[in-house]
C-alpha cells in the first residue's frame, strides 16, 4: 500500500496556502529568512541551471522601496516590465481573473463603479500590502522565458515554504512593470531579468482581504488523458 503521508502534507499547504493581502509590520528573523529562501530552491530546473536570485529587504529597505513606489505607481498591464506582460485574458482565464478581482473587492468593501475604491486597492501592491519583506525575483536574462519558467517553480516553493513557516507570502506581478526603477534603486545588472516580487511577512488574519479564498477548477478542466 502506497504511503500517503507526505502527500497529504503537501496538500494541506497547498489547500492552505493563499495570496495574503495584509500583513502585520513584525519584521521575519534572518535566520527564518534564510530557511525559507534555501527551502525555495530546492525547485526543479532545466539542467539543474537554478536561474533564481532573490533581493529581501528589510524592514527600513522595504519603506524605502515603499515610497519610491508610491511615488511612481502604474498598473499590471503598464510600465516597462522587463518580460511583456499578458496581451488579454480571454475565455475561462477571463472568466476566473474577474472572479477573483470581485472576491477581494467585496472583502474589503470595493463596489461595482467605485473606481477610486478600485484605484485605492490597486495601490496596496506598491505598499507590498503592508509586508515588512518583499523579495525582488530575477533570472538570467540569456535563458529568456525557461528561465522564467524554472523560477516559477521556486515561487510555487517559496509560497509553500512561507506557508509551512507561518508566514503569509503574496506573488505580485505588478511590481515587475517597474523593472527600470527597481534595477537603478537595487543595482540589478542589465544581464538579470527582473520577474516579479514576493512580498511576506507575518499575515494580519483580522484584516478582510484575507477572509475570502479562489476556487480551483475541476480536474476535467485540466486533465486531458490520451490511450
Amino acid at each position: 500500500m502506497t504511503d500517503t503521508t507526505d502527500l497529504a502534507a503537501l496538500d494541506g499547504l497547498l489547500k492552505s496556502r493563499h495570496s495574503c493581502r495584509a500583513f502585520t509590520d513584525t519584521p521575519v528573523p534572518d535566520d527564518v529568512i534564510e530557511t525559507l529562501v534555501a527551502t525555495a530552491g530546492r525547485a526543479p530546473s532545466w539542467c539543474n541551471s537554478q536561474p533564481w536570485q532573490v533581493i529581501v529587504t528589510r524592514p527600513a529597505e522595504t519603506e524605502a522601496l515603499r515610497a519610491k513606489l508610491l511615488a511612481n505607481p502604474t498598473s499590471t498591464e503598464g510600465g516597462h516590465p522587463d518580460m511583456a506582460f499578458p496581451t488579454g485574458y480571454t475565455g475561462q482565464h477571463r472568466d476566473r481573473r474577474r472572479t477573483c478581482g470581485w472576491q477581494l473587492y467585496d472583502a474589503v468593501g470595493v463596489t461595482k463603479g467605485d473606481r477610486e475604491g478600485s484605484a485605492r486597492q490597486a495601490m496596496e501592491n506598491f505598499r507590498f500590502f503592508g509586508a515588512p519583506h518583499t523579495a525582488i525575483l530575477t533570472s538570467g536574462t540569456e535563458l529568456g522565458p525557461y528561465g522564467a519558467m524554472d523560477c516559477g517553480g521556486f515561487i510555487l516553493a517559496f509560497c509553500l515554504a512561507a506557508e509551512a513557516l507561518g508566514l503569509g507570502c503574496v506573488p505580485q506581478a505588478a511590481i515587475a512593470a517597474h523593472a527600470p526603477l527597481l534595477r537603478d534603486h537595487f543595482g540589478v545588472p542589465e544581464d538579470r531579468m527582473i520577474l516579479c516580487a514576493l512580498s511576506f511577512g507575518y499575515e494580519d488574519r483580522d484584516h478582510p482581504a484575507n477572509a475570502f479564498r479562489t476556487e480551483r477548477a475541476p480536474l476535467a478542466e485540466i486533465l486531458d488523458m490520451r490511450g
